[in-house]
């Protein structure tokens, strides 16, 4: 018998971190919930990544997700910016690692490819498509299409090494 996984998907942002909650029961996926993170661009780097990590570990209690899964961040070209997105990335599979979640990681174009077809759709293709693959999400914004895309992708892949607990 399958039993359902709840997976948490994160699409990680200093300033917006989308998460969306979707439970997978074999090859069926049931919408749970969605919604962004934030921090306020005004306070120092070390209370934003903070409000980011707090927000995260409320979504977690409130959802008892038993897995998680980011999306890897691409070098930007601005390396100060890059590296800001790296802490908040950083905070973003802490979160979820410290509640005792497998977490998995996946790049864009995985994610991409997963939910649309093809890896380098748009960010309209992905929201469209989540909207499709999970009835009942509604209209979401870029950033918690993002994370659904992302645990969407998490769901298809997590029978696969390195996600399978001995």
């Amino acid at each position: 018998m399958t039993k359902t996984v709840r997976i948490l998907g994160l699409d990680p942002g200093l300033r917006n971190t989308g998460w969306g909650i979707v439970d997978s029961l074999g090859n069926r996926l049931v919408y749970v919930a969605h919604g962004v993170a934030h921090s306020d661009g005004k306070d120092d780097l070390p209370s934003r990544l903070s409000q980011l990590y707090q927000e995260l570990l409320k979504i977690i209690q409130a959802y008892a997700p038993q897995e998680a899964a980011v999306e890897e961040t691409f070098v930007n070209k601005n390396p100060a910016s890059t590296l800001k997105l790296g802490m908040a990335r950083g905070i973003v599979l802490l979160a979820p690692a410290e509640a005792g979640l497998v977490v998995g990681e996946y790049a864009a174009n995985r994610v991409k490819k997963s939910v649309v077809g093809v890896g380098h759709a748009d960010k309209n293709q992905v929201a469209l498509m989540v909207q499709r693959l999970l009835p009942g999400c509604g209209v979401v914004s870029a950033d918690a299409a993002d994370a659904l895309a992302v645990a969407i992708c998490h769901a298809h892949y997590r029978a696969y090494p390195p996600f399978i607990k001995p």
